[in-house]
This record gives C-alpha cells, structure tokens and sequence, in this order.
C-alpha cells in the first residue's frame, strides 16, 4: 500500500476518534447540567468499568454518595431510583472516555507496527495518547474539588478540563486534515488568500477562548441570573461588576462579569464570523471552501439563536447541551475553513 493510503486510512481513523471525543464533551455537560458530576465518589480506571448490577451493589454505591457533602447538603431527600439517573451519566461519561482511550491506543499500535507510521507523525500520536491520558487525570482532579464541604465543582477545573478536551479534539481534526489532503490542493485561479489566513487562525483561537468563557458561566451556574438579552438588569453594563478585591478575580469568580464578559466575547465573536464570510466570499472561493463557509454562517446564527435562548429560559438542559454542542461544530467549520485557505 502506498504512503497516500496510509495516510488516508491514519485520517480517516483520527476523524472517528474526533467524532468520539465531540460526543463525550457533549456528554460530559449533560452530565455537568444534570448534576451528575459527583454521584460516583471513587476513581477505579480498571474496576469502575462494571456498574452496579445488583439491587444490594447499588444499595452499596448510593450509601458510599450518601457519605459526601453533595448529598448531605444538596440532595437530602434523593431516592435510590434518583441516584441510578444521575450515576449513568457519569458512568457512560467515564466509559465513553477509557472507549476513545481503546480506540486511539490499540490502531496507533498497529499502525507502527505496520510501518505506516511516517516519521514526523509518530511524537504526534504519542502526544494525542499523552495528553488523553491527563484529560482523564484532570477530569478526576475536576471532581475532587466537589468531594469537600462545599459540594461544587471549581470552575477553574471545569475550565481546565474541558479546555484541554477541546484542544486535543482541535489539534487531532488538524492532523487528519494535514493527512487526508496531503498532495491535494485546490484549483482556483481567482482566490487570493492573502491576509485571510492570519484572519481565519485569530478567529480559530478567539473561538477557543470564548468557549473556555462559557466554560466559567457553566461552572459557575451564571447563567441562571440576568435572563433577559439585550441588557442585564435593565443595563448595557450592569452594576456590580469589580465587587471582588484584586479586580482580576471578577473575571473569573464574579457571576455578573463572567456573564457580562461571555457576552461581549460572543458578540465580538459573532461580528468577526461575519466579517470573515464576507471577505472570504468577496474573493470567490472554490467550491468546497464555499460550502464550509456557508455552514459556518448558519451554524453562527443557531448557535447564537441557541445562547440567547438558553439564557431566557432559565439554562433548560436541552437547550445548554445544544449550546455546548454548537459551541463545538462552530469551532470545527472555523477550523476546516482556516486549514482550506491556508492549502491555498
């Protein structure tokens, strides 16, 4: 099989680890906005893949919740049928993670073993396990911080967790494409890249950077305040932004200004989008750079359509899971569009 093979078939399978690790981050806010985060106490990478199976194994699963904070505080009056429902988000989200762990380690194995591998993509993989590997660590760091007197997960962990979640699923996107093109580049006479991509990778790293900003809201449940849009408390700039002493802990730790602050970042976001389609359109893109660019139009309009109105309905789990979601495939066609322009 020829090196083009190879790297096409390395693609296709870094594509469907890709499509797992959206999935789980998907999952993974489920779990956050059901509560569900804290319902299983213990970290057993090897044993915790067995669920209780048995009504005395869960009898035993929930007396072990019942000795942590989350339920002496929070949820007092929960049943074991309530416990089951929050337990198998957080089940599936830890399964689904040793599932994608299985899923890159034993290909990348065969891979090498094979010769398949070039060279210059080997530390690539290798860092694409190591840095799975901390997100599972890190995710575990993420819910010690709620096993303490004050049952709530720290936003910065949160941040930190999904951060890194959505940097390995960026990082392996960009290598499948570096792989499934390779030696392919678009035919156009008349598209001039110039200045386009510096614009198109600005607008994939401020992306990342509002979605760490919803990450803090998230984490610290601000958006079931100030739901009304456009103002906050009837206000442009709603009082009581800088309440926290030093002044930078409010961007990060001050309800009011981290919503104030997804707001302004998801507007200026939005206003950059828009700017980008229109001058890339102006230069007459190939075609399918043209349909990514149109789909990353229509994704930024439901994506804004999802923010606003999860924040006026009170953050319905649907709806924010969407949110979330959307956040996600925004990023994806801003990066499928950058790696287009920058083959140009």
């Amino acid at each position: 099989m020829t090196s083009s093979n190879n790297n096409r078939i390395i693609a296709i399978w870094l594509f469907i680890c890709c499509a797992t690790i959206y999935f789980m981050v998907v999952l993974g806010g489920a779990t956050r906005l059901t509560g569900s985060g804290l319902s299983m106490v213990e970290w057993a990478p090897i044993m915790g893949v067995i669920p209780p199976m048995t009504h005395a194994e869960w009898l035993e699963a929930f007396q072990l919740y019942q000795q942590y904070p989350e339920y002496k505080i929070k949820n007092p009056d929960m049943t074991l049928s309530g416990f089951q429902f929050i337990f198998w988000f957080e089940y599936s989200h830890r399964l689904l993670g040793r599932f994608i762990g299985i899923l890159f380690f034993f290909p990348m194995v065969f891979f090498f073993i094979k010769g398949w591998v070039k060279s210059s993509l080997k530390p690539k993989l290798i860092a694409m396990f190591i840095l799975g590997g901390l997100q599972g660590l890190l995710g575990w760091y993420m819910v010690k911080s709620g096993l303490v007197d004050n049952p709530h997960v720290s936003q910065y962990r949160l941040v930190a967790h999904l951060g890194l979640a959505v940097f390995v699923y960026a990082y392996i996107l960009w290598i499948a494409l570096d792989l499934f093109y390779e030696q392919k580049t678009p035919s156009t006479k008349t598209f001039n890249a110039g200045g386009l991509k510096r614009y198109a990778s600005f607008l994939g790293i401020f992306t990342f950077i509002v979605l760490l900003s919803g990450g803090f809201v998230a984490g610290l449940k601000a958006g079931h305040t100030y739901n009304t849009f456009p103002l906050m408390d009837g206000k442009w700039i709603p009082d009581g932004l800088f309440t926290i002493q030093p002044v930078w802990l409010n961007f990060f730790e001050n309800i009011t200004t981290v919503q104030f602050d997804h707001r302004v970042l998801a507007t200026l976001l939005f206003l950059a989008v828009i700017i980008f389609y229109i001058k890339a359109m102006r230069r007459k893109p190939p075609a399918q750079l043209k349909v990514v660019l149109h789909l990353m139009l229509a994704m930024l309009l439901v994506q804004v359509s999802l923010g606003i109105s999860t924040l006026l309905l009170h953050v319905p789990v649907a709806l924010a899971s969407s949110h979330q979601a959307g956040a996600l495939i925004l990023l994806t066609l801003i990066l499928l569009a950058t790696h287009h322009i920058r083959r140009l």
